[in-house]
This record gives C-alpha cells, structure tokens and sequence, in this order.
C-alpha cells in the first residue's frame, strides 16, 4: 500500500484493469446542530455488487467480456442527524453518467459534482439528485476550505517488491466547511432547509484490484479537539503475517507542529460481529514511541457487510501529556462480505443500478420509507 499527500495524486487516473476502483470522499459534521454529511464519488465502485459479480464471472471464464471500471461509476450521499442516518443513497451507472475535470482535479455523476480551485484551496461541492424510492429530493452546495495538510510520502512497493495495490491519498485532513443543505418530498413538496457549518475531512483512494484480493480489513479516523487533532489509518494486508501497515498524523494546535508516526503497533480487542456486520474489534490501541491511543467504538452510526462508521470515544497520551477523552469519528471496512453471493445480495438492496429493475432495492426502501413515516415528520 502507498500512502501520499500529494494533492496532485487527486486527478482522476483512469484506470481500466478489472477489479480496478477509485473513489473521492468528503466527510463533515456540524457538531452545533447534530448533522453531518457524507459525499463520495466512484470510478468503479469497489462495493458494487453488479461490478463484482461481473468481475467473478469474467474471472471464472463464465463471461468474455471483461469489466471496465468506469462502466460501474457511482455516487453516495449520506445524512446523519443526531447520530441516526436518515439517507443513505448510492447510484451507478455506466460510463456516460461520468465525468472528470478536464486539465483538474473534480468528478461529475449526474448532476453531482466537486472540483478544485487550486487558486483560492477550495474544493467546491454542488448536489443534485432525485431519490425516489425514499420521496426525496436533495440540492446541496458546500465548500471545504483546507486549515492545513500534511506533507508526506511511504511508498512500500518500492519496499517489497510487490505490484501496486492500494493508495492512500490523504488531501484534506482538516478543512472548514460551510454548505446549505435543501431536501424536499417529491410528492408533497415540503422543504427542509439546513444551513451547514462545521468541519470536514478529505481523502482519495484507489487500487488496481479487488479490494477483497489484498485487504484483510482496515480501520481508519479522525479527532479534531482543542489540543490536538489526530488522523489515524491501519490496515491489515492479504497474505502477510506481520504487523499490518499503520499511520497517526498528529498536529500540535499549541505549537502547530505536524507529526507523523508510522511504527506504529496496533493491538485489536473487543471482537464482535452483527447479524450483518463484520468480524470487527470494538476497541483498538495505536502505541508509537511516547504516543499512544485508545479508540473505543461507542455509537454506531452505519452498518451494513462490510462497513462500520462509529462515533467513537478517543483518549490520547503524549509523553507525560493525556488528553481527556473526546469525539471522534471512525470507520472499519472489511471487504471480504463482498465475495459472498448472500451479502452482495443484502448490498444490492442499497444500490440503485441505472437501467436495472431490482425487486430487493424496491421492497427494502418500501420498508424503509414506511420507518421514516412513523418514525419522524414527514416534509
């Protein structure tokens, strides 16, 4: 696995082996109000259960025609309020819904889109899309505004020899963000309108293979305290027996001193598992010389087969230093629900595949729809 901050690195690569993917994520909460969102786009959705069964089938000879990563583009939008999510879309489709930034850095995915203005550091977000399964309609536009970057590169290929499977584009580790959210019931027209303003976090990832065929699992995170704000990635590789690969970017907001650590020893504990979720730790231990931290997952906010997003709580210890306990955000992914044909079945019933009927994507947000009636006022 690479890891890089070059902003450079953000441009749409074009890859086009099967299993091939690349996506762009923008995360941001606005703590005063109880909301964030989640933004992603997808040049071949490496959780698409269309695009790997595909992949299967072209793998076992059981089809000729290979995938082609941007066949399967895609994008996803997430609400949390109060730590509850209420939407979670995700749409693909095929190469003519895509759309990259000629000469830049910027995606489009229908009438979704961000890109970058390297002359003011802004990346800049503009939503639209309809939802009718769930009744709704979401038009959004947002702006994240980095506070600072890291600088720093661990390419590991050059390491150990083995052919490039995964990068890590850590761009944004900290951004302001300001937004105004406005979504409205298809069928009655009824408006909620939110003004944002929080702060937010951006990454890219890409890889030339399934991400089944390399990664174990992989948590990863962020806290933004008064004291210090922390980014924290370890991931477990396919077929190595040693220590997984881990990173703690650290910043020192006293004397803005920037700090990466990457010898960093990882003990899992607190195994558990949902009817759904993953195998996952509840608890891990990030130790790199004086530096450590406990991460608890305390609330989760997402499951499904292979993700997790929690609320955690985070302590840290610095030397003699502790910081008491705070928020923070963390994610666990394990892809191997992917290779299940029962689990991508479940995912199917998230993802609307343009052109494609699924009777498990209707029923589920049949269902759905009707808990959002009861549970809360409708638009």
């Amino acid at each position: 696995m690479n890891i890089t901050t070059d902003s450079l690195q953000e441009a749409w690569h074009r890859l086009d082996a099967p299993g091939s993917y690349e996506w762009w994520y923008f995360d941001a909460e606005d703590e005063a109000q109880g909301i964030s969102v989640v933004f992603i786009w997808f040049a071949g959705f490496a959780f698409s259960p269309y695009y790997v069964s595909h992949y299967e089938e072209w793998k076992a000879r059981r089809r000729a025609d290979q995938p082609v990563p941007v066949d399967y583009a895609g994008f996803s939008f997430q609400l949390y309020e109060n730590g509850k999510e209420t939407i979670n879309f995700i749409k693909e489709g095929g190469r003519e819904l895509f759309a990259s930034e000629d000469g830049g850095i910027g995606v489009r995915f229908e009438g979704s889109r961000f890109v970058y203005d390297p002359l003011r550091d802004e990346y800049r977000l503009g939503i639209d899309f309809s939802f009718p399964a769930r009744d709704r309609s979401v038009h959004a536009s947002f702006s994240f505004r980095p506070l600072h970057r890291f600088d720093y590169r661990l390419d590991t290929d050059a390491h150990d020899g083995v052919d490039f499977r995964h990068q890590w584009v850590l761009s944004v580790p900290k951004a302001e963000v300001l937004g105004v959210l406005d979504i409205q019931s298809i069928s009655s027209g009824g408006r909620q309108v939110v003004n944002f303003r929080g702060r937010g976090y951006h990454d890219h990832n890409l890889g030339v293979i399934p991400m089944y065929e390399s990664i174990d699992r992989w948590y990863w995170g962020r806290v933004f305290s008064d004291r210090f704000d922390l980014i924290y990635y370890v991931i477990f590789l396919h077929g190595r027996s040693s220590s997984p690969q881990a990173v703690m970017m650290l910043r020192d907001h006293e004397s803005g001193k920037q700090t990466v650590l990457d010898a960093v020893r990882v003990s899992e504990s607190g195994f558990t598992r949902g009817l759904f979720a993953p195998v996952h730790g509840t608890s891990l231990r990030l130790e790199d010389g004086n530096a450590s931290v406990e991460i608890r997952h305390h609330e989760a906010l997402d499951t499904g087969p292979f993700y997790l997003r929690y609320a955690s709580r985070v302590s840290l210890t610095i030397g003699e230093e502790r910081l008491a306990e705070v928020r923070g955000i963390s994610e666990f992914l394990n892809p191997e629900a992917l290779q299940s044909g029962v689990m991508r079945f479940f995912t199917a019933c998230r993802v609307w595949r343009d052109g494609e009927r699924s009777m498990m994507y209707t029923m589920y947000n049949f269902f759905k729809h009707q808990i959002d009636w009861f549970t809360k006022k409708k638009l």
